[in-house]
């Protein structure tokens, strides 16, 4: 599957209809983002069950801004709509097969435990 471009109103919707979402948030002025832009498409190639978003970060600044992207490229993934990992800078197409099993690995029921644990705990505590 081809990369995907997401946008503040495609966002939300791709990342609760699919079970896994890769993100890549880069801008065209980022000399790194260029340099893992092919790497990230080539992988993208061979993964048809995941979502290879990319979502410019000059073009959607509030959508950026509200994911807290301080520096690019930034990538995130999420697994049935839970955010699983985020991580500034490039990496290499050997590091994002690696994370990509370790996505796929997780033990969701887990994770999704874990997430209600700690919103329980935030509105218990919320200071």
């Amino acid at each position: 599957m081809a990369t995907t471009d997401l946008t503040q109103e495609t966002f939300q919707e791709t990342i609760e209809s699919n079970d896994i979402v890769l993100v890549d948030w880069w801008a065209d002025w980022c000399g790194p983002c260029k340099m893992f832009a092919p790497v990230y498409d080539e992988v993208s190639q061979q993964h048809d069950d995941i979502v290879f978003g990319k979502i410019d970060t000059e073009e959607q600044q509030q959508l950026a801004a509200a994911a807290g992207i301080s520096s690019i490229p930034t990538l995130m993934a999420f697994r049935e709509n839970v955010l699983v990992f985020s991580q500034p800078g490039a990496i290499n197409a050997q590091q994002l097969d690696q994370l990509i099993e370790q996505v796929r690995g997780l033990d969701m029921e887990d994770v999704h435990k874990q997430v209600e644990e700690a919103r329980e705990q935030t509105e218990q505590n919320p200071n």
